[in-house]
């Protein structure tokens, strides 16, 4: 009877025992697959946020790289406003055919004194540089054209002569004063602009410090 018992209490502890490891076992794979799990969503989340950093840093770097475009106006950096004018001999001219070169745009008129002093550096200017000057004659203020041509004639200008008849050129660039003088680069941007006579030394400087 004695034997008995110790058997089946034998068995019993052996039984447990085995019982008790199994548990073990199934405890620790469960958790080093908890563990690959958050390590795989940390790690997945990292490069997420890493891939958002990036794209944003790529976006303002393009952002940052685009340059800022010129808007037409009259300040030194706009583009000049186009327009388009008959010069004294009969053709139509557009501001933007002379694209490319250097101008020097001169509005004027015979009756100005300071404009008549400006004229022979202004034809020195034409002849020794490379510039293409376009004299705006405010036309509507003259007495007919023949006083325009005769005033030509007396200084041998020979750069173009473009007649504002109704003074709608001057008004779009604001002119006040005569002589008023803008430079222009090869882009059609205002590099300088002058109010009142300008002298040869002036215009070379202003020229030189353009494309």
């Amino acid at each position: 009877m004695k034997k008995t018992i110790i058997v089946i209490v034998l068995v019993g502890m052996f039984g447990w025992a085995m019982y008790d490891l199994v548990k073990s076992d199934e405890s620790a794979d469960s958790g080093e697959e908890m563990d690959r799990t958050d390590e795989f969503e940390s790690t997945g989340k990292t490069e997420m946020d890493q891939g958002d950093d990036n794209n944003q840093d790529k976006a303002a770097e393009e952002t940052a790289g685009e340059p800022d475009q010129p808007i037409t106006g009259l300040d030194v950096g706009n583009i000049a406003p186009d327009f388009e004018l008959e010069t004294l001999d009969g053709k139509k001219v557009k501001l933007s055919d002379f694209r490319g070169e250097r101008v020097l745009l001169n509005f004027w008129a015979t009756w100005c004194p300071p404009c008549r002093a400006e004229v022979p550096d202004l034809e020195k200017l034409y002849e020794n540089n490379d510039v293409t000057i376009l004299a705006v004659n405010l036309t509507q203020t003259e007495k007919n054209r023949q006083v325009i041509q005769d005033f030509v004639n007396e200084f041998d200008m020979t750069f173009p002569i473009l007649l504002d008849e109704d003074i709608e050129v001057a008004s779009m660039y604001s002119i006040q004063p005569i002589p008023t003088s803008f430079m222009i680069d090869t882009d059609g941007i205002i590099r300088n602009k002058a109010f009142g006579a300008l002298q040869y030394d002036m215009m070379v400087d202003g020229l030189n410090q353009m494309k």
